[in-house]
């Protein structure tokens, strides 16, 4: 089919769907498969319309198409397969069963042998896989997540999820512009003529009442008209005149090498803006359409769709022709949605910084630190989660004799200078200050309230309009932009130049700089409303674009880097949020809800890679992305500018807003506020503390992620920003439903604060879980991420499994230690057994680590590494014989299918587990490796050994970054077995350390020890200890058998439990804890696994609600008290 006949087909639909043709639109889609409309899918599949969602796929792909297309068959048909076994129908999953799901056993028998043994449960979530299926409605949503994403991957759908970008009744409009072009042929044209037909060409009777002459005779018809002889097309008629065309300069905002001056460029790599490459992105430059935008098919759903097509009012004036009537879908139909509950609303903060601000960065790390710059050229630093201003800073020049002389001209004629932007580096140890007066000056942050100078570059004539960082080629870079109408790039570790980018004709307003397939590159826009892009090459620009505004317009991506957006205000107040089509360079859809003039420059920032907000007309705005209409506004309780400036926290859990009278509002939601009162109590004065404290000041361990992890984060493509915890044995999880702890202890220092001993079993609730085998002692211990069971791997390379079943006591089937479990085992009664090898499997080293999703379990117990699906019992693989044997093992945060596997020679293999290759060995340490844990937010792999040493490793290239002894106190020798554990603080950017003589929380991007905590030399060494899954406990288990709960921001001792709470005075004084695990959503729960073979699991009583009380805060400083060592100073605490 020809391109114009493709065309016509949309023109056709776009009319279909006007005149409420639902069926017959849907299946011309289906039929010419030009355009999937994922809106009529997403409904079908909500209504569980099988047949028909089936049927309108069979236009675009069959099963066995692609991998892409086999997973959405089969996604949709185990649905239909697990509705039908929902409704006990067994005989209609049976047929489902035979007629739709057989035909992937060939593919997957085993799976397809998984799917038929759930005909044998009573009910299917008894499977550890589909415990967590709720019901129909659910389960259908949380499906059309995954399928949406195929669909988007699937290379078969490319370039048919977007709808053309057309015009209100365009087919209308073509034929009315061909009316009044065969009226203008008539030869006696009438004032007011009457069309009847469509069916042959218009012609005007004769004035005498003779017939015209057929429109197949008619001489004039097909000639052109004369010069001169009409009035232009459009001076009177329904359309408007035809644009001229738009200068191409380049062909697309990234260019092949022959349209560009510069062919060079491709030779290198083209940039692709969501594609392999730079010719894919953006080919066809246009002026984005200024009409609004709704999502095709119609506003009258409350379904969000991706594919946006502009619909809006046309212009018409009165017309020479009587013309078919044009409809107008107006936006009165579409619903907007509920604003849902993680959008942070609520005041929570109100600060004062004593100047209007004018920017504001959360830190990355530190979520809840804020960094502020106002219109007199302050800066501000404050942890706002105890309200506590850290640092002032007033504007003044470093070096005024290094200035140039402009400069200084400048600034004695008015020495008035405001900040234009404040941004923190993205490890957060540098922060950026571009201000209105030529300089930038770059800070160092060292914690608490030590800011350092660091650069001060004079860096455009006039203004600095703005400022970010960028790791061109893995070197940290600082990119500004000034009203000199250049950009320039500066080495943020020296300050030297390294580019200018000239091309602008006027000043620079914003830059965006970002990456894809690893290619970096730069967007700037400037005051006359152009985008520009560059590389990092000194050979101009690749893109000249008219921004929607064509004023003052910054450009942002969603978190995850997939989505572009820009946001801009014109010079009359027109304000626009705009989503950018990244193949092709045009408006994707036009965000509305704005007011009619803006008073201000609209300042806008995305959030979870799903909101928009802005700050206009005196109020917050949000969007969700997928959808134009307005979500919800927020007035903060009133007292906002005009235009307040926003901006989110990393996590979005907290929004910073600018108030009137100098003041900053804080925002948040229920994870937000939690992650506030966790500080509310909490100073972080640690550089005054250095003055009295011996030894150097520590820097607080921030819990600024601890709310973070979002426990209403919901589906997959909100996951991503899930905090994950490297877990000591391996355990690396999601804490989507983490139950962020709330401090609300009482400091008042008039209370003598005692440690809390616990020395009956009354005093609190253990419980030791049923046995049945007799094991000798269990070596490694986890929850599993669901938070319903307990795996254990014990010395003869066996695993327990105990799983808490749904009763009356135990309506969620969570773990408790008020309720026993099940010691579970399938129906084929087969053991998860590790492959041992000839020595005995009590000398070896086990070690396991567990899928994201509980499916599986990999496993060592000195032999091969073992693949255990969870739910069979079965061993899926095996691989890595030794020697040498695995030691540790920890899944990658990103991608499960990267495994870095500790070795007992000392290296660590990283293995890709689906090529079955080693892709680095990393050297660093002298013995076996005893710990490993990943940093998701740093992307560093952070190593311990049996040599007491710490390494850190760059996990993009796999370098060594630093390393760094422990310092063992003096006289305590530890055993030639002595592990060292890490594992992280929920902040990413700290890890707890532990080995047999000490605990310790080392910084990791200097890897320095902030905080240690060393037994007095007669206690009993440490055997293992874990964070609480929020981080504010350290839970660590000694050899004597007692049990120490610490607070983890200070390592002070808050609670201890003794050996006669769990074990019966007949028990031999030879049983130790050997393991300790946290659960995964319950901070005050944990387990042990004891060296006689058994597990106890551990809660505080009801009426407690936690361990202990923690210490006092002293000198009005948590962060700044060493950590104390057990039995020095307090008679209250004995000798245990």
């Amino acid at each position: 089919m020809s391109s114009l006949s493709r065309e016509l087909v949309f023109l056709i639909l776009q009319f279909l769907d006007e005149e409420k043709f639902k069926e017959t639109v849907h299946k011309l889609e289906q039929e010419s498969g030009f355009f999937f409309n994922m809106k009529y899918f997403e409904d079908e599949v909500h209504n569980g319309n099988w047949d028909e969602v089936e049927k309108y796929l069979s236009g675009f792909t069959k099963v066995d198409d692609n991998r892409y297309s086999m997973k959405i068959f089969f996604e949709i048909r185990k649905q239909k397969y697990l509705e039908a076994l929902d409704k006990h129908d067994r005989s209609k999953a049976v047929d489902i069963l035979v007629k739709d799901l057989k035909v992937f056993a060939t593919f997957n028998e085993e799976l397809f042998k998984e799917i038929t043994q759930l005909l044998t449960l009573d009910n299917f979530r008894e499977n550890e896989q589909l415990s967590k299926y709720g019901d129909t409605k659910s389960a259908r949503a949380i499906m059309l997540v995954e399928l949406k994403k195929l669909i988007e991957a699937n290379p078969l759908f490319r370039d048919k999820l977007q709808f053309p970008n057309l015009k209100n009744s365009r087919l209308r409009t073509l034929i009315n512009q061909s009316l009044n072009w065969q009226h203008q042929l008539c030869k006696n044209p009438r004032p007011n003529p009457d069309i009847k037909t469509l069916f042959v060409d218009h012609s005007c009777g004769q004035p005498n009442g003779a017939r015209a002459p057929s429109p197949a005779n008619n001489p004039l018809l097909g000639s052109l008209p004369k010069a001169g002889g009409f009035p232009p097309l459009g001076a009177h008629g329904p359309f408007q005149p035809t644009p001229a065309p738009v200068p191409i300069p380049l062909a697309g905002w990234m260019s092949n090498a022959s349209t560009v001056t510069h062919p060079a460029v491709s030779e290198g790599g083209a940039i692709g803006l969501g594609g392999p490459s730079i010719t894919a992105a953006l080919k066809h430059p246009r002026t984005p359409p200024t009409n609004p935008s709704v999502d095709y098919p119609s506003g009258d759903s409350d379904h969000v769709s991706k594919r946006t097509r502009p619909m809006g009012l046309s212009t018409e004036v009165n017309l020479p022709v009587n013309i078919m009537p044009v409809t107008f879908p107006g936006h009165s139909h579409g619903q907007a949605l509920n604003a849902p509950d993680d959008l942070p609303k609520n005041v929570a903060r109100i600060l004062n910084q004593g100047s209007s601000p004018m920017s504001m960065d959360f830190h990355p790390v530190q979520q809840t630190l804020l960094l502020v710059g106002t219109n007199v050229g302050d800066i501000g630093l404050w942890e706002v989660g105890s309200r506590e201003r850290l640092v002032l800073r007033n504007f003044k020049v470093w070096d005024l004799s290094s200035c140039s002389m402009p400069l200084q001209a400048a600034l004695v004629k008015d020495p008035g200078v405001s900040v234009n932007r404040v941004i923190w580096s993205p490890d957060g140890s540098l922060f950026g200050v571009a201000y209105s007066r030529h300089i930038v000056q770059i800070y160092s942050y060292h914690g608490g309230d030590d800011i350092r100078q660091h650069l001060e570059i004079d860096a455009h004539v006039g203004g600095v309009n703005d400022l970010a960082f960028s790791h061109p080629n893995k070197q940290l870079c600082v990119i500004t932009c000034g009203d000199d109408k250049t950009i320039k790039v500066w080495d943020a570790a020296t300050g030297s130049k390294q580019h200018t980018f000239e091309g602008h004709e006027a000043p620079v307003y914003s830059v965006c700089p970002h990456y894809k397939e690893n290619i970096q590159f730069i967007f700037s826009t400037a005051l006359d409303g152009k985008i520009k892009a560059w590389l990092y090459d000194n050979l101009g620009s690749r893109v000249d674009y008219d921004a929607p505004g064509r004023w003052c317009t910054t450009m942002a991506y969603s978190a995850d880097g997939t989505r572009l957006f820009s946001c801009g205000t014109s010079k009359d107040g027109e304000s626009y949020i705009v989503e950018w089509n990244e193949s092709e360079g045009a408006v994707k859809r036009t965000y509305q809800g704005f007011r009619k003039r803006s008073f201000g420059v609209v300042q806008f920032d995305t959030t979870k890679n799903r909101f928009l907000a802005a700050g206009d007309d005196f109020s917050i705005k949000f969007w969700d992305m997928d959808n134009v209409q307005l979500l919800t506004t927020v007035d903060a309780d009133g007292g906002l500018p005009a235009s307040p400036r926003i901006r989110f926290n990393k996590d979005g859990t907290l929004l910073a807003v600018s108030a009137n009278e100098n003041g900053i509002k804080i925002l948040g939601n229920a994870d937000g506020i939690r992650l506030l009162r966790t500080f509310e109590n909490l100073s972080y004065d640690a550089s005054r503390t250095s003055e009295v404290v011996t030894k150097p000041a520590m820097n607080p361990i921030s819990v600024a992620a601890a709310a973070a992890a979002a426990t209403s984060a919901g589906l997959a493509e909100r996951n991503a920003s899930a905090v994950a915890i490297s877990g000591m044995n391996g355990d690396a999880r999601n804490l989507g439903d983490v139950k962020p702890r709330i401090t609300e202890e009482s400091n008042d220092k008039s209370k003598i604060w005692k440690l809390t001993e616990i020395n009956e079993p009354s005093q609190c609730r253990s419980l030791r879980l049923p046995e049945n085998m007799r094991v000798t002692k269990i070596s490694r211990l986890i929850y599993t991420n669901s938070g319903n069971a307990i795996l254990a791997l014990a010395s003869n390379a066996i695993h327990l499994l105990w799983k808490w079943q749904r009763n009356d006591r135990n309506s969620v089937s969570k773990a408790t230690a008020s309720v026993s479990p099940q010691l579970w085992q399938p129906t084929s009664g087969i053991l998860m057994t590790n492959d041992v090898t000839d020595t005995s499997p009590e000398e070896a080293v086990p070690c396991f680590a567990l899928s994201k999703n509980d499916s599986y379990v990999m496993s060592a117990s000195g032999g091969k590494i073992s693949l255990f699906n969870m739910m069979t019992f079965k061993t899926m693989t095996t691989f890595m014989p030794p020697p040498p044997a695995a030691t540790f093992l920890a899944f990658h945060p990103q991608d499960n299918n990267i495994i870095a596997i500790g070795m007992d020679d000392s290296t660590i293999q990283i293995y890709n587990v689906r090529v079955d290759e080693v892709k680095s060995k990393l050297k660093g340490h002298s013995k076996r490796i005893t710990g490993l844990a990943f940093s998701h937010v740093l992307n560093v792999l952070v190593s311990s050994g049996a040599d007491a040493q710490v390494c850190v490793w760059n996990s993009d290239g796999w370098e060594k970054q630093k390393s760094r002894f422990l310092q063992l106190p003096a006289g305590r020798t530890p055993s030639s077995q002595s592990d060292t554990r890490v594992q992280f603080h929920q902040d990413q950017a700290h890890f707890l350390v532990v080995h047999e003589t000490q605990l310790a929380i080392f910084e990791t991007t200097k890897l320095e020890c902030v905080k240690q905590w060393v037994p007095r030399d007669s206690a009993a060494p440490i055997s293992h200890a874990t964070f609480s899954c929020d981080s504010q406990l350290i839970y660590a288990s000694f050899l004597d058998a007692s049990v120490c709960v610490f607070s983890a921001a200070n390592l002070r001792l808050r609670c201890r439990i003794n050996p006669p709470v769990y074990l019966p005075a007949n028990v031999s004084s030879n049983v130790q804890p050997l393991v300790i695990a946290a659960h995964p959503q319950e901070p005050n729960q944990f387990a042990l696994g004891l060296s006689d073979g058994a597990v106890h699991v551990f809660e505080p009583l009801e009426s407690e609600g936690k361990w202990g009380v923690p210490p006092p805060v002293e000198n009005g400083s948590a962060s700044s008290l060493p950590a104390t060592q057990v039995g020095n100073s307090s008679s209250d605490q004995a000798q245990r």
